[in-house]
């Protein structure tokens, strides 16, 4: 046994239950943002409770008993399902001995280890910076050096005051920082969002739930309807396996062009600071023609993380884009697919061609419904332009004729508007 290898941090999950309908479904949720960061959930700890201690969050006897259950099972570390404040958390730190980690932490930690390009690093390290700012603490002695006598400045502060006012300052600055840094990326995304639109190309943006398949989907159709050099994106079974925007660009074979972004996965009580630190890594979804919302249809709380991501998107701006539903991983369910309901709801299993060619079908039937079908005839001496409309657009119908080419095309209205004098 090789005795390098290095076991997962063991953790104790707790939550109070002051009778919410989705109490047990979010403590779930909370053992699984553990695990997903590496973390070994040895016990859950619940309370049942009208409001939570204003000065350690859990009632006094649950506390010790949180401590008991810590020693017992060699917890370093507890975890709670909601926020804590300032000095809820201090205290119960203090009372039971080991780390305490509230659940916007947790989702901090998750992010910081899985950012990868410079974008998503500096919207994770402004969001942590938000979350310690008033978090800030002195030591005991710096405690008791502190005066409260009057006067301005740091000419009557005590040497805790007056550092805990430095590490403010200190902080402040870097978020101010780092937001620069992070305008200056939004800007270049900006530019590339507008040169997008310029090209009248549509597009759609997948969103929805942590792991509910948006990365296998968009994987799916880059290979089925990519160009040859285009990179699938990161796929795992796990929370948050990717945070970073893609978009690509994909070809259906009636010749029509759209792009599809994957955004990063909602998850419930997602940090508010978070939220608007990614703010523009979702503009993607923000100026799409068309939002896929893909849910995991195995997950008996499918609706939980429909209303979840509803109201994610209602949060950070997101409102009045057309949507449709893709109920995803069915294979893992009784449930029969591939099926249509209606127009904008599909049950799929993302792993599956026929799935995928459905959910596509779907797709093409949204963002493509204003194309019109036009009848063109082209003299003999415009060859390049049947060349080009048999490259770039859907030819339904070729006829030769005496006096030039006749077309029956099918194709947007901007295009058509530049073959008008050739309508017949």
């Amino acid at each position: 046994m090789d005795n390098n290898i290095q076991k997962d941090e063991q953790v104790i999950i707790a939550g109070l239950d002051t009778g919410q309908e989705d109490y047990d479904y979010s403590m779930t949720e909370l053992a699984e943002l553990a695990q997903a960061n590496h973390m070994d959930v040895v016990q859950r700890v619940d309370q049942v409770i009208d409001r939570p201690n204003p000065a350690t969050y859990f009632g006094t006897g649950k506390v010790a008993e949180i401590a008991e259950v810590a020693a017992t099972n060699d917890a370093t570390t507890i975890i709670t399902n909601d926020e804590l404040s300032p000095s809820q958390l201090r205290n119960l730190e203090e009372e039971v001995g080991c780390r305490i980690l509230d659940r916007t932490a947790l989702i901090l930690e998750i992010f910081a280890n899985r950012a990868q390009t410079k974008e998503a690093k500096l919207q994770v390290q402004i969001a942590e910076l938000q979350y310690r700012l008033p978090r800030l603490q002195t030591s005991a002695s710096q405690r008791l050096d502190q005066q409260t006598g009057g006067g301005s400045g740091f000419t009557n502060r005590g040497a805790g005051e007056t550092k805990l006012e430095m590490d403010r300052r200190t902080i402040q600055h870097q978020i101010s920082h780092l937001r620069h840094e992070l305008a200056d990326i939004d800007k270049s995304e900006a530019t590339k969002r507008k040169q997008r639109a310029k090209s009248n190309i549509p597009t759609a943006a997948l969103v929805g739930y942590t792991n509910a398949g948006k990365s296998t989907i968009m994987n799916g159709l880059v290979r089925r309807y990519g160009a040859v050099e285009d990179k699938t994106v990161f796929e795992k079974n796990m929370l948050f396996a990717t945070l970073d925007t893609s978009v690509r660009r994909l070809t259906l074979p009636s010749k029509k062009d759209f792009l599809l972004s994957d955004t990063v996965g909602f998850v419930s009580k997602l940090p508010t600071n978070l939220v608007k630190s990614f703010r523009s890594t979702l503009a993607e979804a923000a100026n799409a023609d068309l939002l896929i919302q893909v849910i995991d249809y195995s997950d008996p709380h499918y609706e939980e993380m429909m209303h979840t991501t509803e109201q994610t998107l209602k949060q950070i701006g997101i409102e009045n884009i057309p949507m449709i539903n893709v109920f995803n991983k069915a294979d893992k369910t009784e449930i029969e697919f591939p099926v249509l309901e209606g127009d904008d709801q599909v049950v799929i299993s993302a792993k599956q061609p026929e799935s995928l060619d459905l959910l596509v079908n779907v797709i093409r039937k949204h963002l493509f419904k204003d194309y019109v079908q036009v009848k063109l005839l082209l003299p003999f001496a415009e060859g390049q332009l049947v060349s080009y409309l048999n490259e770039h657009t859907n030819i339904l119908n070729t006829e030769y004729r005496t006096d030039g080419t006749l077309l029956t095309v099918e194709m947007s209205p901007q295009e058509a508007q530049r073959f008008t004098k050739y309508e017949v």
